[in-house]
């Protein structure tokens, strides 16, 4: 699922979305994260779930290893996550 680029080969890179949303594998839904890797509900700390933790960080990670820690996409994607409930 991953292409040589270190993106899952169903993501449009140009777009910044995916080609598949709708019929994407159980482990590319946030929602049942949880469910495969044996996780919590929620975290001791009320910081939200195991599962979206795992997301975030993931998420980072690859944005971190593909724009860089400083770039625009980064940037974008921390005030994303700021401007969450």
């Amino acid at each position: 699922m991953v292409g040589d680029d270190g993106w899952c080969i169903h993501y449009d890179s140009g777009a910044q979305r995916c080609r598949i949303y709708s019929e994407r594998p159980d482990f590319c839904q946030v929602a049942n994260l949880i469910k495969l890797f044996g996780g919590r509900q929620h975290s001791d700390t009320g910081g939200g779930s195991e599962g979206d933790r795992l997301a975030i960080d993931c998420c980072l990670q690859q944005i971190r290893s593909e724009y860089g820690g400083r770039s625009r996409v980064m940037k974008r994607f921390l005030r994303a996550l700021r401007l969450q409930p």
